[in-house]
């Protein structure tokens, strides 16, 4: 009789138990990567009346079944479903990370201060320190870091992962090394055609991040297909020309070659003045009115008629310009001008920096720069090691000139000026920059963002794998613990892609736990519960029964 009483009392004790998980499960619905948890129950040792026998051919009856009387239930095992992965959450987060995998087997290891235990909630933050820590614990997470040397990930023992400290907050400053000229030069922009030139302005780094600009002009020379290209100047971050106490020698050493006694410019009549070789004057074509050459003199710019009118050499002749005229009288200038008496051409000689920019006069083409190279250099290193004693900060900067054409553009240039090498990624050097942001790849890794276009990498977020993921120890905050059942961990983990797995930011994963199926289970789990306290009600009233059978 007391053996019901016994066995359902058992009965009791092991469906709280179940009851117990469930609600477990239930107040856990919404928990970050929970891991719904399961009761196997198992009946206890039977209690044996009677023996099995075996058939007795004496008497020629068969065997008899032994007698058992169980003696109840008892939880044998909390069945972890640990390999199934809960549903995702987007958050927008990129701190937040779901593993994405088919197994679950992967899982983020963070350490609590004393050991390594395993997660997969990827609920993330960086702490004051710069740490990557789990938000609801503060567990930093652990990862592998950059070889400082070779700038890739170092994959030995992992550690936690300062992603954000004093230097990697910012990103070092890289020197322009290649620049590149491009787009169209028609030979009858305005620009072009006067003393200054278009101008072109190339914005360059030095080796510690400051900016400055490099100034070129480019001038027609009269010469169908031939230009001159010349380094005017150089301007620091705050338009000051460092340049501006440099000769024309010492201008020559960063770009271009130079000439003391330079052809700048052959220069033809107007349509209003034509040339007479007889008496070597100009004849202006409306008032009769002849202008002779003084050879006695190349300074001259002002010529006195026979009519006792006076002209500038502005107005003979096509391209010479006031300021050129100015440059050409002025007493100390080394510019010149010398007239062919045969053909009445004026020649402007001065001193000269540029170098010599060709096209092919038949395709427009780029021909050659200074000779029959696609490119020159600029050569800033000049700057530091005396000129301007700028304790070698400049870099010497590769010019590409292959890119620019001649062709009729309706009068304008598109020509212009770039850092940077023709693929537009190399040699264009960059600022001192400061961290704008973080993110994270599918395969864990961490790069940090800059505002001087740089992203470098900063370390990896490893994984631990297990053969036997469901042999791990909870040991709460959806964290789990290695057993001997689970297998221990290397202390060096796996990369998530090992697998053919992923991280995907911006998303968790949430509880796997199925409310269905809880309230199913519980629903049998009462029914169980009521049954078994019957069963505990009756045996008291039998015993009732039977006490009141000896009065």
């Amino acid at each position: 009789m007391m053996r019901s009483m016994y066995s359902a009392v058992s009965g009791l004790k092991t469906h709280q138990t179940r009851m117990d998980v469930i609600g477990n499960n239930i107040a856990n619905v919404n928990t970050v990567a929970f891991k719904s948890s399961s009761v196997t129950f198992s009946d206890i040792l039977y209690q044996t009346t009677s023996n099995a026998s075996g058939a007795n051919a004496t008497t020629g009856t068969g065997g008899v079944n032994a007698k058992q009387i169980g003696l109840g239930t008892t939880a044998a095992a909390t069945k972890v479903s640990i390999t199934s992965a809960g549903a995702s959450e987007t958050t927008g987060n990129p701190f937040d990370i779901r593993l994405t995998d088919k197994n679950s087997t992967n899982f983020f290891i963070v350490n609590n201060g004393s050991e390594n235990v395993f997660t997969r909630s990827g609920s993330f933050y960086v702490d004051g320190s710069g740490n990557l820590c789990m938000s609801s614990t503060g567990y930093t997470v652990m990862g592998w870091q950059v070889d400082e040397t070779t700038g890739e990930i170092r994959k030995d023992t992992v550690s936690a992962l300062r992603i954000m400290q004093e230097k990697n907050l910012t990103s070092a400053p890289e020197a322009t090394t290649q620049a590149t000229i491009a787009g169209v030069l028609d030979e009858n922009d305005t620009d072009v055609k006067n003393d200054a030139g278009r101008v072109m302005n190339l914005n360059f780094y030095d080796n510690l991040g400051y900016q400055y600009t490099a100034k070129f002009a480019i001038k027609s020379t009269g010469t169908d297909g031939k230009y001159t290209v010349e380094l005017t100047s150089v301007l620091d971050s705050n338009n000051q020309n460092i340049t501006a106490n440099l000769s024309k020698q010492d201008m020559a050493k960063i770009f271009g070659n130079y000439n003391a006694d330079a052809k700048l410019g052959e220069y033809v009549l107007t349509k209003d003045y034509e040339y007479d070789s007889a008496s070597n004057s100009y004849t202006n074509k409306t008032t009769g009115e002849k202008f002779q050459i003084n050879n006695a003199t190349d300074k001259s710019t002002t010529f006195v008629g026979d009519k006792g009118s006076k002209v500038s050499i502005t107005e003979i002749f096509s391209g010479i310009t006031t300021t050129m005229a100015n440059d050409i009288k002025n007493p100390a200038s080394k510019t010149k001008v010398e007239f062919d008496n045969a053909t009445g051409q004026a020649t402007v000689k001065g001193e000269k920096t540029s170098y010599d920019l060709v096209f092919d006069t038949s395709t427009g083409k780029f021909a050659s720069i200074g000779g029959d190279t696609p490119s020159k250099m600029l050569n800033m290193s000049v700057l530091s090691s005396g000129l301007l004693n700028r304790n070698g900060n400049f870099q010497n900067i590769t010019v590409d000139f292959s890119q620019c054409l001649n062709y009729e553009n309706g009068g304008k240039s598109t020509i212009g000026a770039d850092a940077g090498a023709t693929d537009g990624k190399t040699g264009k050097g960059r600022k001192l920059g400061a961290m704008t942001g973080i993110f994270i790849d599918t395969s864990g890794r961490i790069y940090g963002t800059y505002d001087n276009g740089n992203t470098e990498l900063l370390g990896q977020i490893a994984v631990a794998q297990f053969s036997n993921a469901s042999g791990l120890e909870k040991v709460g905050e959806s964290c789990y613990r290695t057993t001997l059942n689970s297998g221990e961990f290397d202390g060096i983990g796996v990369e998530i892609s090992a697998d053919g797995s992923s991280m995907t930011t911006g998303e968790l994963e949430m509880s796997n736990v199925d409310l269905s199926s809880e309230f199913t289970s519980m629903i049998t789990t009462q029914r169980g519960f009521q049954a078994n306290s019957r069963v505990i009600t009756t045996s008291d009233t039998l015993l009732e029964e039977l006490v009141n059978l000896k009065r």
